[in-house]
């Protein structure tokens, strides 16, 4: 047996795992966009009609879809920076040498990521009450007027922001810090020999040898705010007034509250597209930033 069967040989599980569950789901669900694939198709598959492009073009003339597009892309636009500044601030202070119990805050930091969403949620629906939240609480000491984070459409979408920031921050820190860690100390060490301050080290030595481990976080981020459901479905269950009505919710409803799957597979692929789209956005950016 030479090397290359051998090679396959030793694959083989992984791409088979890989064709049965990635591969096989996504090109029937990509067929299945092109049909009118309803409840009654799964009682009898003879009830599936082939109707091509036609639930791409009530897609994109349906009011809701676009109004859950703009509410994803404001999750994007204001969560993806907010989650990596926060990261990159933590992973900065950690790897400070003047930090100490490093370990310690370390787990609180990265304790959110793995705790579960329900019992964030409580936690954060009780911050957030009207008149009980220790936000709405501290505005009321400040002089300010409460607010109704979760009923109020201009507010409900920033909350979830807020939220989901606190709760995912810690994942990008903890791959930033690693990336500070490898960070060669002789660089900054050369660089105060040539009376760099702390700011100008952070611009020219730390971001610099950053940039490869920020683009992968920010492509990451960016992924998983597109895929935004579990806060609003927790939180707001899309409202108020379908403010925090978002792509993959709107999926959700598409296809197990109306039972239009062919319908909600359209949608998943629109959402594929824009992810897509923008993800050669960030790296022709990024190339640019580093010629």
């Amino acid at each position: 047996m030479n090397i290359t069967r051998a090679g396959w040989l030793f694959v083989a599980p992984a791409m088979l795992a890989i064709a049965v569950f990635f591969v096989v789901p996504v090109v029937a669900a990509l067929a299945m966009s092109f049909t009118d694939f309803d409840i009654y198709a799964l009682a009898d598959l003879r009830n599936v009609r082939f109707i091509g492009l036609s639930n791409y073009l009530q897609l994109l003339g349906t009011p809701l879809f676009w109004r859950a597009l703009a509410n994803t892309m404001f999750f994007v636009v204001a969560g993806v920076p907010l989650s990596i500044a926060a990261s990159l601030g933590a992973a900065l202070l950690l790897n400070s040498p003047l930090a100490r119990f490093k370990g310690f805050y370390r787990t609180a930091l990265f304790a959110p990521v793995v705790t579960t969403l329900v019992a964030v949620a409580v936690v954060w629906r009780y911050l957030l009450h009207t008149r009980y939240g220790l936000l709405n609480h501290a505005l009321t000491g400040l002089g300010l007027d409460p607010v109704d984070w979760l009923g109020d459409p201009r507010w409900a979408m920033p909350a979830i922001v807020l939220m989901s920031v606190w709760k995912n921050f810690g994942y990008n820190m903890i791959i930033l810090l690693a990336g500070l860690q490898a960070i060669p100390r002789d660089l900054y060490e050369a660089a105060e020999l040539e009376g760099a301050t702390a700011w100008q080290q952070l611009r020219h030595v730390t971001l610099p040898a950053l940039a490869p481990m920020l683009l992968m976080v920010s492509i990451l981020t960016m992924a998983g705010h597109f895929q935004l459901f579990a806060e609003p479905y927790v939180m707001t269950q899309g409202g108020p007034a379908q403010r925090t009505v978002t792509v993959l919710y709107f999926m959700y409803e598409e296809g197990f509250k109306w039972w239009s799957l062919g319908s909600a597979s359209a949608v998943a692929f629109v959402l594929f597209v824009f992810m897509f789209v923008f993800t050669l956005l960030q790296m022709r950016v990024s190339r640019s930033a580093n010629a």
